[in-house]
């Protein structure tokens, strides 16, 4: 049986003993019904894995005590993701998930010319990373900041490697043919994609405008397809 592996930011290095917050202390408690001697992993979420034996187990505040901390780096390869916010949320969320799983560096929710959405629930969509960072077993937690607006985004982000899939007509080159970058930016429009005068700025600030294949792609299947291309494993 696998060991039970939580989320707690809290956690340093200078942890010996940590209580655990009032949610994980529930879940070890009465949904998994841990007892005091059971093992679990924690994580912070920055690079570092605790292993730690329950001392008290209670529903509201359980006490474990740490054995062993270990850090890992994190990964040379840094994708930072900014993908226009949705209509329907249930599928920006169903995309950030798959994109936690799949160890992306960064999310940057997008508001474009032609996004359409709702209200975004920021602690939700947290919740969301981190529960997708324990799922996929990893100790480092994706960044996630808040909508910004096109413009702000490609004025203020930069990396070696910057990338525009639209499906506006023009020269652009095929995802898979691409020489990936360690520091890779890649952003994806809505549903209605990026304006004619986005893409022109995005190009005017050197990003290269690729194309994800020959079918039109919904936004949170074309951002998922580029991360399984892009990615480094």
């Amino acid at each position: 049986m696998a060991v039970p592996y939580f989320y707690e930011a809290l956690l340093t290095n200078n942890s010996s003993s940590f209580s655990l917050s009032e949610e994980s202390s529930k879940h070890c408690v009465q949904v998994l019904r841990m007892k005091a001697g059971d093992r679990i992993d924690l994580t912070n979420g920055i690079g570092q894995l605790f292993e730690a034996t329950i001392s008290i187990a209670d529903k509201r505040n359980t006490t474990v005590q740490i054995h062993s901390i270990k850090t890992i780096e994190p990964a040379t390869q840094k994708i930072t993701l900014g993908i226009s916010l949705l209509k329907n949320a249930t599928r920006l969320e169903w995309l950030f998930e798959k994109a936690t799983e799949m160890g992306v560096h960064t999310i940057v929710p997008l508001i474009c010319d032609h996004t359409i959405h709702e209200r975004f629930k920021t602690e939700r969509m947290q919740n969301i990373l981190q529960s997708a960072m324990i799922q996929s077993q990893q100790v480092w937690l994706p960044i996630l900041t808040e909508p910004i607006a096109f413009d702000k985004f490609v004025n203020e982000y930069s990396a070696k490697q910057k990338l525009i899939a639209h499906c506006a007509e023009g020269e652009k080159e095929s995802i898979k043919s691409i020489a990936v970058n360690d520091d890779c930016l890649l952003i994806i429009g809505p549903e209605g994609d990026f304006s004619n005068a986005e893409i022109e700025k995005a190009i005017g600030l050197h990003y290269s405008p690729i194309h994800l294949g020959p079918t039109r792609l919904r936004t949170e299947t074309a951002g998922l397809f580029a991360l399984s291309v892009l990615k480094k494993f």
